[in-house]
């Protein structure tokens, strides 16, 4: 490893969130910690899925856990998007077949009842794990934090499941919006300090999920998701320094949207390419966006993939990534195929 290229490094992957130039991009992987690994399978054994995100000491080893192996520039913190549910008062429980949350919230009346709470007491686990990943990685690697977008866990907490159609955040969008909406401003809130207490325990970036916005028409995007996004990026505190991604799966008719809001990065699915989205991105930094079904086929096949979306992003203001999640069947060598062709001069 003789040469800078083949480290991983906290500065090159802020550095490239900014759209600055860097020697090469920085590489990390959504959901690198995970089932794919059989060193977290293990510890899976003796901790179900909330309980290990909050147990500190097991949530900072998976979280570190693919960083061992493979080397990326991020390392993003073991824990779920749900998280800050519970202590707003939302029941979760996660079974086998996704989360389930008993008493979903469809009346003003029970937004109402919803609270802010706060996260350095009521989630003290999650500050807890990123300060000790910072100490541990001691600026060898960013510190990634994260939550999730206001719309996405409105539609968890409306439908009280994951869901394909949406029904019931559908029917409340259109028949009760003030409603939605009310939710939608008490979920930025909540949000924003949560992620707040993660950029002052150190989160080096951080990065909003809104998995499901891609199920929106761009004038609904527009209405309801997005100003609940803008309002938790705006009480964001201490955020100097911290670049923003926002990552929507399966949401390319929106990329013009996001092109205007206050995030640093787009994080960009595999269905539209790179060099068509860095024409409508504003001048933002992007990632991704390989799709993570090439994880597996062969190492050439990643590489390849890898270079294609390098060539595609031009140089400077592009993190290598997954367009989603990496799949549990995925086998290791191919992420460290991954890796290593993001490296490569």
């Amino acid at each position: 490893m003789g040469d800078s290229h083949a480290f991983p490094s906290r500065q090159r992957f802020v550095d490239a969130a900014f759209g600055k130039l860097t020697d090469v991009p920085p590489v990390w992987l959504m959901r690198q910690a995970g089932r794919y690994l059989p060193e977290y399978r293990e510890i899976r054994k003796r901790l179900k899925f909330l309980e290990l995100c909050a147990d500190v000491p097991s949530a900072v080893e998976v979280s570190l856990q693919p960083f061992r192996r493979f080397g990326m520039d991020g390392v993003v913190f073991f824990s779920d998007i749900l998280i800050p549910l519970p202590p707003m008062g939302i029941e979760i429980r996660l079974d086998e077949g996704g989360p389930k949350l008993p008493t979903p919230v469809r009346t003003m009346e029970a937004v109402d009842k919803l609270r802010g709470f706060d996260p350095t007491a009521e989630t003290a686990f999650v500050p807890a794990i990123l300060r000790t990943l910072k100490k541990e990685l001691d600026g060898k690697a960013a510190v990634i934090g994260f939550c999730g977008a206001p719309w996405t866990l409105a539609t968890y907490i409306v439908e009280g499941a994951g869901s394909k159609s949406f029904v019931e955040t559908r029917t409340l969008m259109n028949r009760e919006p003030e409603v939605l909406e009310a939710l939608l401003s008490k979920l930025a809130d909540a949000c924003g300090d949560y992620l707040s207490a993660q950029i002052e325990a150190g989160a080096d970036v951080v990065q909003v999920f809104d998995s499901w916005a891609g199920d929106l028409s761009r004038a609904d995007y527009d209405r309801f998701a997005r100003p609940a996004t803008e309002r938790l990026i705006a009480r964001l505190k201490n955020r100097a320094g911290v670049p923003v991604i926002l990552f929507a799966s399966g949401s390319t008719h929106l990329i013009d949207s996001f092109a205007r809001m206050p995030v640093d990065v787009l994080s960009i699915d595999w269905k539209l390419p790179l060099d068509e989205a860095r024409e409508r991105a504003n001048g933002k930094a992007l990632q991704g966006n390989v799709d993570p079904g090439v994880l597996l086929g062969t190492p050439q096949g990643v590489a390849n993939a890898v270079r294609a979306v390098r060539k595609a992003a031009g140089p400077g203001g592009h993190i290598v990534n997954l367009g989603h999640g990496v799949l549990p069947p995925t086998p290791p060598e191919n992420v460290a195929a991954f890796v290593n062709a993001a490296r490569k001069p």
